[in-house]
């Protein structure tokens, strides 16, 4: 069921909580499975979209299992006929460098609050980068093998996230849109924060307070030129975002 007045429906929804968000960590590009709580925000994100009438034609996803897990968990929700999932190590959530894997109150307590705020909210500051020939660098992963090593980041900022970001919604997600098709993204806390600050044109400051819930889908109309019909689109369930965005912004507190 689409809107006359909106011809193009982009859904983001940030992955359902991970085994890293329980713990307060910063997850990154590590893996981490979905809790059982987790997996029941899929299956109510994908149960909000059915009732909603917003029936996906065509997923994109992160390579990262949370996400992957939870695309399939909401899309089995929705029922029906199953899109493809189309993966993409662009929509992986910011890689954090060193910080990955550590608690944000650990990180919090050795950096300071300043410092600890900047690395995690800030639009421009990446935290310090894991080395080349440290095992956690992605190239060792071989989901990422087809990439060449010195093109895998070590550490992000937003902006950094930004920039891989864009290049796949200008050659898949913004396709799928200009065709009609209801597209559902599921990704990450930050690599929704740059998508918003994409299609909103979310200044540095802005884009500073903005924190994303795990497992409400959040959609957006846009117009034939892919702008939002409403700036910063539209929560499924506004009530349990707003539980949830705050939570967000709790993390790592003292």
């Amino acid at each position: 069921m689409r809107d006359k007045l909106s011809p193009h429906t982009l859904i983001l929804l940030r992955h359902g909580q991970s085994s890293a968000n329980a713990d307060d960590a910063f997850g990154g590009w590590l893996d981490s499975p979905l809790t059982d709580r987790g997996e029941a925000e899929a299956r109510t994100a994908g149960a909000l979209l059915a009732a909603a009438g917003l029936i996906p034609e065509t997923v994109h996803a992160s390579l990262l299992t949370r996400a992957l897990d939870t695309a399939r968990i909401a899309l089995d929700a929705v029922g029906g006929a199953t899109p493809p999932i189309r993966r993409s190590w662009r929509l992986n959530e910011r890689h954090y460098g060193v910080l990955q894997g550590h608690s944000r109150t650990a990180v919090r307590e050795e950096f300071g609050d300043a410092l600890f705020t900047r690395w995690r909210r800030s639009y421009d500051l990446a935290p310090p980068a894991v080395s080349f020939d440290d095992p956690n660098h992605p190239r060792h992963d071989p989901r990422y093998a087809a990439l060449p090593p010195r093109e895998l980041p070590a550490a992000e900022s937003l902006a950094d996230v930004r920039r891989r970001l864009v290049p796949y919604w200008q050659d898949a997600i913004a396709g799928d849109l200009a065709a009609g098709r209801i597209t559902l993204v599921v990704s990450h806390g930050n690599s929704i924060r740059a998508f918003c600050t994409h299609l909103d044109g979310l200044s540095p400051d802005e884009v500073q307070a903005l924190n994303v819930p795990t497992g409400v889908p959040l959609r957006y109309d846009l117009d034939d030129a892919l702008t939002p019909l409403v700036r910063g689109g539209v929560y499924l369930d506004p009530e349990r975002a707003a539980e949830g965005i705050a939570e967000v912004a709790r993390q790592g507190g003292r």
